[in-house]
């Protein structure tokens, strides 16, 4: 499987991961870290000699209870950062953005894909992503980042997730995105509790069965630390786990903030796997 992107395109066979850069001042875990353009952009680079394979910078916080950011202030952080990354990291970018204009801005900056917790549904933006060209990541959120964990409710988390994503795949196609360009994101963290999260989790797999590349993004979040009574910034351990189950089940991209540990986990996963393949085809030859 591979996601296409303007001019290039992305190996999916094997699980990658994409690295966070937060240009941010109130992000729950780096919140203010990488503020400058030069660290932000020193941060990418690292991430990607550590073997990230995508680069995803943000400049607003979807944290529960996240106060949004004008869209001056936005392209003020991201586009400098992106334009650097673009040019220097070596690997494709990404824009963490539900705003139509900072994904317009984005994409002459050198951006490659567009990563929306709102999956596209802001007005203007499913029109960039066709004029663009850019690949495009559909989330699932439940209301907005202000209140999206006052009270969540499902009947059935899981179906309810893959329905709306369903529906968002059709609406870009509709609208003239290629299909190989769409990646979807249950959107773990996003408007659901600790057991609607453990419940996506446990029936990955049924994601699947939409056809399009699975992006997960559990690194640090409350989940974990709600499971392991861990602050955020000792939840290492818990997202490597976290991670590595999700690939297991399918998830093809993971979203972290710590890439050197996770591309480890995985390579060992990975040897395995061969391993255990290996063991099949001589027992069946």
């Amino acid at each position: 499987m591979k996601l296409a992107f303007p001019e290039s395109a992305l190996d999916l066979n094997s699980p990658v991961a994409m690295g966070i850069v937060n240009v941010t001042p109130d992000s729950f875990s780096d919140g203010g870290r990488f503020l400058a353009v030069e660290r932000a952009v020193q941060h990418g680079v690292q991430m990607a000699s550590d073997g990230a394979a995508l680069i995803d910078v943000g400049g607003e916080s979807t944290r529960p209870g996240a106060e949004p950011v004008e869209e001056v202030e936005e392209l003020r952080r991201v586009v400098p950062v992106i334009r650097e990354l673009a040019a220097v990291a070596g690997v494709p970018v990404s824009i963490d953005t539900s705003k139509p204009v900072v994904m317009e801005a984005a994409a002459e900056a050198g951006a490659v894909m567009i990563n929306d917790v709102n999956a596209l549904r802001t007005d203007g933006a499913l029109q960039v992503a066709v004029e663009t060209g850019l690949a495009v990541c559909l989330m699932h959120m439940q209301g907005q980042p202000r209140q999206m964990q006052a009270n969540p409710t499902y009947s059935d988390v899981v179906e309810e997730v893959y329905s709306f994503l369903s529906d968002r795949i059709e609406a870009c196609l509709a609208a003239g995105v290629d299909l190989a360009r769409i990646v979807i994101d249950p959107g773990f963290g996003f408007g659901k509790t600790l057991e609607h999260n453990l419940t996506l989790m446990r029936r990955l797999e049924r994601f699947r069965d939409l056809g399009r590349p699975l992006l997960v993004g559990v690194s640090r979040k409350s989940m974990i630390g709600t499971i392991l009574g861990r602050d955020v910034d000792e939840r290492l351990w818990g997202s490597v786990v976290l991670g590595i189950l999700a690939v297991e089940r399918g998830a093809n991209i993971l979203r972290v903030h710590d890439v050197a540990p996770t591309m480890d986990a995985m390579r060992v996963m990975q040897a395995v796997s061969v391993s255990e393949d290996r063991q099949v085809v001589r027992k069946n030859g």
